[in-house]
């Protein structure tokens, strides 16, 4: 891919779009931009990994394997995603693990200390992240919190409440998912079996709440799935 090409595909990102050309100049760019092949891990069980990434396109799935070798799926992250040492600290990520899915994933990596040196460069961008860092947090609680308080229905729902845009988040209207999930994803993203989500998914068909295909998740009236979500 060009260099021209590369910084269109990294601006496409609502954080990264705001440095400037001198920013990326600095940030030598076209050699932190990454991508990661269909299934390939980007990284796998890193006790010293120095890197936070930006999902440009695709979807990273991101778990841990546990003590008796079980594969436990934590997230699946979109494109303007996170991960990696993203709180900027060396956390020890041993037995986690981020993996291309679906499709190859495009990617821009920074070492924390690269990072750190643009942020104190850009204190504009600074606040920026800090305050998508928050969003992340408060998302890996509220799903805590999903998982350990509501029943499977409830937990499903409020799942696919997730999946909106966040300004979509309390419109009335219907919207359109791109669909990159399957039911074996959802069921361990939510705490349920495979056989539970697949029911489910038919009873909210048939009360028209959403209607789901290998390409589309259509969610007919938002607010309606929030309510029945328990959301608020």
């Amino acid at each position: 891919m060009s260099l021209d090409n590369t910084l269109l595909m990294v601006r496409r990102n609502d954080f990264l779009a705001k440095l400037s050309d001198a920013d990326y100049e600095n940030l030598n760019i076209e050699h932190n931009y990454v991508i990661a092949e269909k299934g390939k891990y980007i990284y796998f069980d890193a006790p010293s990994l120095n890197k936070l990434y930006f999902v440009k396109d695709g979807h990273v799935k991101i778990g841990n394997i546990d003590e008796d070798g079980n594969d436990i799926v934590k997230e699946i992250l979109q494109p303007g995603d996170i991960f990696g040492q993203f709180t900027l600290e060396r956390n020890n990520l041993e037995g986690e693990y981020a993996q291309a899915y679906k499709t190859d994933v495009s990617l821009c990596a920074f070492t924390i200390e690269d990072f750190q040196r643009l942020l104190t460069h850009r204190p504009d961008m600074s606040i920026q992240y800090a305050k998508k860092v928050g969003q992340k947090l408060r998302k890996v609680e509220s799903r805590l919190v999903n998982l350990l308080q509501k029943d499977a229905r409830s937990r499903i729902l409020y799942f696919f409440w997730t999946l909106l845009p966040e300004g979509e988040k309390m419109q009335q209207g219907s919207y359109s998912i791109d669909n990159y999930l399957t039911h074996e994803d959802i069921a361990r993203l939510t705490g349920t079996s495979r056989q539970t989500v697949t029911t489910l998914i038919n009873e909210f068909a048939n009360e028209g709440i959403l209607d789901i295909d290998r390409k589309k998740i259509v969610i007919h009236n938002i607010r309606s799935l929030q309510k029945m979500a328990r959301i608020g």
